[in-house]
């Protein structure tokens, strides 16, 4: 069962459910992926509700975002689930199903395809409204060498000169997987 939530009562958990480590989940043709995130915001764009999420550009799931056009934000609620997002963070979709690497348990979504993650409740569906590519000349060098250095190809799990996509997800459902 799902309790639907008012997103703004639940705004402290969701920033600092993303800062510690989520996933963002996607689904196309029956296949379901799941990527650990850290970085996201939420906030009010165009008068909707929207998530914004970063995924590097050689990422299973920027193929994945691309072709379904939404996703959701699995954040977890007082449990730790360091095994799960150190696996979804470290391991490629293309390459093995980490759903059932991990026995994840999958709960249909409501107003999208894309289920969320029972292990993970605190659930936001997302519809992508827009995409924006980082612009690689604006972005300082200081923070360059940190998170995009040259000569680290993109089938690295953490830093690499893959420059982020920005998803921005309108919220369009918000519950509680029990």
């Amino acid at each position: 069962m799902n309790k639907e939530i008012n997103v703004y009562d639940y705004m402290n958990e969701i920033v600092s459910g993303v800062k510690s480590a989520s996933l963002l989940t996607t689904k196309v043709e029956g296949k379901v992926n799941s990527m650990t995130i850290s970085w996201g915001k939420i906030g009010i764009e165009w008068n909707k509700l929207i998530f914004i999420t970063y995924v590097r550009e050689h990422r299973h799931t920027r193929d994945m975002l691309d072709q379904s056009g939404e996703f959701t934000i699995n954040i977890p609620l007082n449990q730790s689930v360091n095994k799960i997002t150190s696996y979804c963070g470290t391991k490629s979709g293309r390459n093995t199903d980490k759903i059932k690497d991990l026995g994840l348990t999958l709960v249909d979504g409501k107003a999208i395809e894309t289920p969320g993650i029972k292990e993970l409740a605190l659930t936001l569906e997302c519809k992508v409204i827009y995409q924006q590519m980082q612009d690689k000349s604006a972005v300082p060098d200081s923070i360059k060498k940190v998170f995009y250095p040259e000569g680290v190809g993109g089938e690295f799990f953490a830093a690499n000169e893959d420059y982020h996509i920005a998803y921005y997800g309108e919220v369009v459902g918000a519950y509680i997987i029990e």
